[in-house]
C-alpha cells in the first residue's frame, strides 16, 4: 500500500512565513428610515492665525447644509424657589412692589377726583332766570310804594363761565306821576371761579373806597352778607337815601339795592328811614333767594 507524499520539513532555524491576511466578515448595510445617505460630520473649520483681523470662530453645533442636524437646545429659565427663606423674601418683595403700584394708582385717582371736585362750581341749586322781575320778591316795599311798576326792566346773560339775571323797578307812592325811588336786583352764578375773595374785598371794605357810607355784616343770610347804607338828607327834604344788601352763598352772589333822591320839586317829602329800608331788604332778599332755588 502506498502512502501519500510527506511535506518536506521546515528547517528548525527558518522563521514561519506569513500567510494571507484574514478577511473580516462582510457586514451588510443596515436599513434606515431616511432615503438619503447618513449625514456626515462637517469638515473642521480652519483656524485663522491670531491677529487683529482674525476671523470669528464658528459656533459649535450643527452646520448649515445638513438638514438632519438637531437644532440647538435652550435651557428653560430658572424657576423661582417656592419654599424656604429666599422664596419668602422674593414673595415679600413682589407683594411690596404690587402694593406700591396699587397705592400709587389709588393716590393718583384720589388726587384727580378731589381736584375735579375742588374745581366744581358750588352753585347751591340756584338758577338765574331770564326774567328775574317775575321771580324776585319785593313785597315789603309795596305798603309804602303802592303804585307798582307795570313795566320793570330785566335782562339776563348765559355763558359757560357766568350766568346773570338783572331786574330794575320803579317805586311810586300813591298819586305820584314819576318814580319816587328805585329798586334793582341782580344774581350772578359764577361757574368757573370762586367769587369769595373778591366779594369780601369789595363789600366788607366798601366804606374804605366810598366816602360817607356805612358797612355792617348781616347774619343768617348765605355764607356772608353786608349791608351798605348812606343818608344825606340830614332831616331835610333834599338829599338821598341809599341801601344795598350784598350776599354770597357758595359761588352765587346777590345784590338788592334801594335808592331815593329828594328835591324841593319832589312831591315825596317823607321817604322811609334807612332802618326801615334795611329791614325790607333783608326780608325780601331771603324770600327771593328761596325762590331762585325752586
Amino acid at each position: 500500500m502506498s502512502t501519500p507524499p510527506q511535506q518536506p520539513a521546515q528547517p528548525a532555524d527558518r522563521p514561519p512565513q506569513p500567510g494571507p491576511p484574514a478577511q473580516s466578515p462582510s457586514v451588510p448595510p443596515q436599513p434606515t428610515a431616511y432615503p438619503y445617505p447618513s449625514p456626515q460630520p462637517a469638515p473642521p473649520v480652519p483656524q485663522s492665525p491670531p491677529g487683529p483681523f482674525q476671523a470669528p470662530t464658528m459656533p459649535a453645533g450643527p452646520q448649515p447644509g445638513n438638514p438632519y442636524a438637531q437644532p440647538p437646545q435652550y435651557a428653560p429659565p430658572p424657576v423661582p424657589p417656592t419654599a424656604g427663606g429666599n422664596g419668602a423674601a422674593g414673595r415679600a418683595v413682589l407683594w411690596a412692589v404690587v402694593g406700591a403700584v396699587v397705592a400709587s394708582a389709588a393716590w393718583a385717582a384720589g388726587v384727580f377726583l378731589l381736584g375735579a371736585a375742588a374745581n366744581a362750581a358750588d352753585l347751591r341749586g340756584y338758577a338765574a332766570p331770564s326774567d328775574l322781575c317775575s321771580r324776585a320778591d319785593y313785597g315789603s316795599f309795596k305798603d309804602e310804594y303802592t303804585a307798582s311798576d307795570s313795566t320793570p326792566t330785566h335782562s339776563s346773560l348765559k355763558d359757560r363761565a357766568l350766568e346773570e339775571s338783572y331786574c330794575s323797578a320803579s317805586l311810586k307812592k300813591s298819586g305820584s306821576s314819576y318814580a319816587d325811588a328805585y329798586l334793582s336786583i341782580q344774581v350772578d352764578l359764577h361757574k368757573k371761579t370762586d367769587p369769595a375773595p373778591e366779594f369780601t374785598a369789595t363789600w366788607k371794605n366798601y366804606e374804605a373806597s366810598h366816602t360817607g357810607y356805612d358797612v355792617g355784616a348781616v347774619e343768617d343770610i348765605g355764607d356772608e352778607a353786608y349791608l351798605v347804607t348812606q343818608d344825606t338828607t340830614s332831616g331835610t327834604s333834599a338829599g338821598s337815601r341809599y341801601a344795598t344788601l350784598a350776599v354770597r352763598d357758595g359761588w352765587v352772589t346777590y345784590t338788592m339795592s334801594y335808592s331815593a333822591y329828594l328835591s324841593s320839586y319832589d312831591p315825596d317829602k317823607d321817604p322811609p328811614k334807612i332802618d326801615e329800608i334795611s329791614d325790607w331788604l333783608k326780608t325780601d332778599t331771603r324770600n327771593t333767594l328761596d325762590r331762585l332755588k325752586d
